[in-house]
Formats: structure tokens, C-alpha cells, sequence
């Protein structure tokens, strides 16, 4: 199994995707590839965004087209995914790439292709939370309904992307810590990975590494526990073992 798990595509000084491509680009490595693009989490985020899955798409092929690679979506074609060398699962909204997902079947579709033929998959944000057992570790608004939360289980533990420490001056509400360990007041046996801008995480076979260009820390949460600050240096394989 190969997985690049992404905070999220930018980062504080970044332009779109500038800080990730050379992490996908060992990833995937030099060979020319055939990506099958999830783009159902991309809905319109402001009243200027281009709106829609064809967009989406374009926006994306023109990225990977740069680094070598042929991108094209699910939304149009569901066979994309069975000819497919890798698939990417873009960022956005997670009820709604996981609803749309469930509706089509992809996420059967997905797990084996991912766990039975080896194929690599790239999680970006909404992507990443795909990745894990549930999609409850998300900061998404539940914008619509899916069959259930649960998602691709391809790693037992959950990450929270884009993971704060602090709240914006003047917010009352909980802090992203706080919504945590709400989680994990009734999910007592889940380990939490509170996954910073800027960083992500590599696994391949029962190996794991937290990567990035930021040099963060990543943030453990355990039921009962004070939460673990570990660095790219640490050894993360625990979370495997869940």
C-alpha cells in the first residue's frame, strides 16, 4: 500500500500546489502516469471561484501535466479509474466527496484498486480525511448527507488536516484541541493526527514518515492522554498498529 496523505495543497507563502509537487513528484516518481482524478470535494468557495467538476479537473491537469503525468476525472468517466496508474483525491468539501463517492460506488472502487492492485493514492485535505476508517476528524460543515461516515479505512488512525493551535482573535467557539478530544470522549479507542499546514504523510507497506516543508511537529491525541508533539526525526509506526 502507498499513500501520500497532504495537509492541504498550499500552504503560508506557497502558491497552489507549489510546496507538494516535488513531494508528489518522488512519490509518484518519473515515469509517465495515468491519474484518476476524485474531484467531488471542490464546490465553489467564494462567489469569484470557478464552479463545477469540469474546472476542478482542468485546474488540476494543468498542474500534473507540468510534472509529466495524465490526470482525468471520475465525474465523467468511472472507468478512468479502473485503467488508472494512481488516483487523487482532491480537497474541498468532505461530506460531499464522501456522499458522491458512496452514490457511485467509488469507495469499494478505490479500496481495491488501492490495496489489491498497489496503485498509489494522493489525499489532498478532504482527500486525506477519506483516507482514514471516518470522515469525523474533519473541519468540514456537514453541507449534505452521506449513506454513513465511514470512509476508505485504508489506515486505522485518524488526522485532523490542517490542524491549529490557536483560534482567531475574538472566536469563542472550541478550539480545534477541544473538538478533539470531544471526539475522543466518545471514541475512546481512536488515535488522533493533528496534521499541520504544510506537512503530510508518506506510508508505503508498514512504513510511515511525516514529511513536509514547513519542519512542524505533528500533534498525537490519545483517549485519557496528554496529547505527543513528534517531529519528522520520530518514529511514527505506532500509528500503523491501531
Amino acid at each position: 500500500m502507498r499513500l501520500l496523505l497532504i495537509s492541504s495543497s498550499t500552504a503560508s507563502g506557497y502558491a497552489f500546489f507549489e510546496y507538494p509537487r516535488p513531494y508528489i513528484k518522488d512519490f509518484l516518481g518519473k515515469q509517465e502516469l495515468k491519474i484518476a482524478f476524485v474531484p467531488f470535494a471542490g464546490l465553489k468557495q467564494s462567489y469569484e471561484d470557478l464552479v463545477g467538476y469540469d474546472a476542478y479537473e482542468k485546474k488540476i491537469q494543468a498542474i500534473f501535466d507540468e510534472m509529466g503525468y495524465e490526470v482525468n476525472s471520475v465525474h465523467r468517466d468511472m472507468d478512468v479509474l479502473s485503467n488508472a496508474d494512481a488516483v487523487l483525491v482532491g480537497g474541498g468539501n468532505t461530506f460531499n466527496l464522501l456522499k458522491e463517492c458512496q452514490d457511485r460506488n467509488l469507495i469499494a472502487a478505490i479500496r481495491g484498486r488501492v490495496l489489491n492492485d498497489d496503485i498509489p493514492y494522493i489525499g489532498l485535505s478532504a482527500g486525506t480525511n477519506l483516507a482514514c476508517p471516518t470522515i469525523r476528524t474533519t473541519n468540514d460543515m456537514p453541507i449534505t448527507e452521506p449513506q454513513s461516515l465511514n470512509a476508505l479505512g485504508l489506515i486505522p488512525f485518524q488526522i485532523n488536516p490542517h490542524y491549529l493551535d490557536t483560534t482567531p482573535d475574538g472566536h469563542f467557539g472550541e478550539s480545534r484541541e477541544e473538538r478533539i478530544i470531544e471526539f475522543l470522549e466518545v471514541n475512546r479507542d481512536v488515535v488522533v493526527a493533528g496534521l499541520r499546514e504544510g506537512m503530510m504523510f508518506r506510508i508505503e507497506d508498514d512504513q510511515i514518515k511525516h514529511e513536509g516543508v514547513s519542519g512542524k511537529t505533528c500533534r498525537i491525541f490519545k483517549y485519557g492522554q496528554s496529547p505527543l508533539e513528534l517531529g519528522s526525526s520520530d518514529d511514527f509506526s505506532f500509528l500503523l498498529k491501531y
